[in-house]
Parts: structure tokens; C-alpha cells; sequence
């Protein structure tokens, strides 16, 4: 997918006149992430009510202490999952781009799992990758809502079973960057996966037109 940034040093032309350089290094990085690309490189840490499921097989391996455990989390009507997903953004460019926050859908399977934001400013070196970990917390009980403890306990081995290659995730990204007082988003969402997709970056031109 190919970025139309190419008017928006045109639009943005007033805060280089009253805002100098500063603003002018923002607008170039803002220009110039829109021309990176996202992907789920990994996930990492997968727990189930605090239970590190990377390191068990199966429901056998769980053991007299973590089995309880996550059982009276089921009966309480909560069973929370944990994990890190780790979201690596390359820059192609020539010089340094910046992202000031990330808005995200995440979903599993082709269903709604949560929804989030990490608020965090993202550096990417010129023609470098960034990795950007995301800490996501998923209630299965309500997310999966009317699947048994059996089902659940699968769902989280299966998962854990995704390692390096997080095929059955999902990553709906909204970036956001701060250019002077301005935060300009994305109109969309970019669909985030195992290969790394261009943003169709088409409209921070238009969000700034709007202001």
C-alpha cells in the first residue's frame, strides 16, 4: 500500500513558522511513519490466572498447586489471561520516525478479545525496526463466554503453543503522532499480523485540515 503523505509539509507549513525546528523534526517523523510497516513478531508470557502456560503441555503437567489455583479463579467467575504481544515497526526511511500513542482491538480466532492503548512515545531509528511490547489482560470467562473450564484451559494451551509465529492474532492498530499542539490519528485501524503491512497513512494531511 502505497502512503499519500507527500502534501503534508505542505499543510503543516504554518507551525514551521511560528513553532521552528522542533515542530519541523516532528512533522518529518510524523511524514515518515506513515511510511513504516507493522507486525506481530512474537507472544511472550502467556498466564492464566498467574500460571506461566509457555512452561506446561497440558492440563497433566499443571500440577497439586497451579490446577487449584486456576480452578477457583473459574469458580469466581473470572479467569484472567495475561500475555505480551510483541509488535515490531519498521522504518524504510532515510531518517528517524516517531509515534506518540497506539490505540488496538486485539482479536483471536477472528473474535473480539479487548481493546487498549499504549500511551507510549515509539522511536524508530532510520531503515531500523523498533519492537513495541503491548501487556494485554483478557478475561476468558467473558470473552469466551459460555465455553467450559476444559475448552478455556485449551484455548490458553493453544495459544501458548503460537510462540514465534502468533498466526491466530490480530492486531487492529490506530497510531497516533503529536505534531505542535495538534495529535493527529489515524482515521482507520491497520490490520496487524505475522508479515509486516504498510499503513495506508492517507489522511493526517486531512485530520490537520480539520483542526
Amino acid at each position: 500500500m502505497k502512503s499519500r503523505f507527500h502534501l503534508l509539509s505542505f499543510t503543516l507549513f504554518a507551525f514551521l513558522v511560528t513553532s521552528g525546528c522542533g515542530v519541523m523534526q516532528q512533522i518529518r517523523e510524523a511524514q515518515n511513519f506513515a511510511k513504516c510497516e507493522f507486525k506481530l513478531a512474537s507472544v511472550t508470557d502467556i498466564k492464566v490466572a498467574g500460571i506461566n502456560f509457555q512452561k506446561v503441555d497440558s492440563k497433566s503437567d499443571l500440577g497439586l498447586t497451579a490446577l487449584p489455583k486456576i480452578t477457583q479463579a473459574f469458580a469466581s467467575n473470572k479467569l484472567p489471561l495475561t500475555l505480551t504481544l510483541n509488535l515490531d515497526v519498521k522504518n524504510p526511511n532515510n531518517t528517524g520516525a516517531a509515534m506518540n500513542a497506539l490505540e488496538w482491538i486485539l482479536l483471536i480466532d477472528d473474535v473480539q478479545m479487548v481493546t487498549g492503548a499504549v500511551n507510549d512515545k515509539v522511536d524508530v531509528a532510520a531503515n531500523g525496526v523498533s519492537s513495541l511490547p503491548i501487556k494485554i489482560e483478557i478475561d476468558l470467562k467473558q470473552a469466551l463466554s459460555g465455553k467450559s473450564f476444559d475448552s478455556l484451559l485449551n484455548f490458553a494451551f493453544n495459544l501458548a503453543g503460537e510462540g514465534n509465529k502468533p498466526t491466530r492474532f490480530l492486531l487492529k492498530a490506530k497510531p497516533s503522532v503529536n505534531v505542535g499542539s495538534y495529535t493527529l490519528r489515524y482515521p482507520g485501524y491497520i490490520d496487524v499480523q505475522t508479515e509486516f503491512t504498510a499503513a495506508e497513512g492517507k489522511a493526517i494531511q486531512d485530520a490537520v485540515l480539520k483542526k
